[in-house]
């Protein structure tokens, strides 16, 4: 599929999937006439490249972890990245643990608001 679909099909816009391809994320194929053509794989990465930005992995661990991620693995990564990952795992429960918190915080003020208002 050319570049508009495959934009609207992954819901990433075409610059970012020049982007993605312009940081070594995805490689799309080329079509005789140079247009990039995104088959239903490259696709399913961009999904799971979109869902790694949004846990707010940066693109340089994302392009490290991704093959580990997507595809059988490749060898056992250094010490370092473990850590960075690691890290970013553990910002990104505490994040989930304080929403959590300022969730159930609201869930508690709409049931008294609510028993107040009967």
């Amino acid at each position: 599929m050319r570049i508009g679909e495959a934009a609207r099909v992954s819901g990433a816009s075409a610059r970012s999937l020049r982007y993605y391809e312009d940081a070594g994320l995805i490689v799309p194929g080329r079509r005789g006439n140079g247009y990039r053509d995104y088959c239903r794989s490259t696709i399913d990465r961009v999904l799971v490249i979109r869902s790694l930005l949004e846990s707010g992995l940066p693109v340089r661990l994302i392009k490290d972890v991704l093959p580990h991620i997507t595809e059988a693995e490749a060898g056992v990564p250094c010490t370092e990245f473990l850590r960075e990952v690691q890290n970013h795992r553990d910002r990104l429960a505490a994040r989930i643990a304080a929403l959590s918190a300022q969730q159930a915080a609201l869930d508690d003020y709409l049931r008294e608001a609510r028993r107040a208002a009967q």
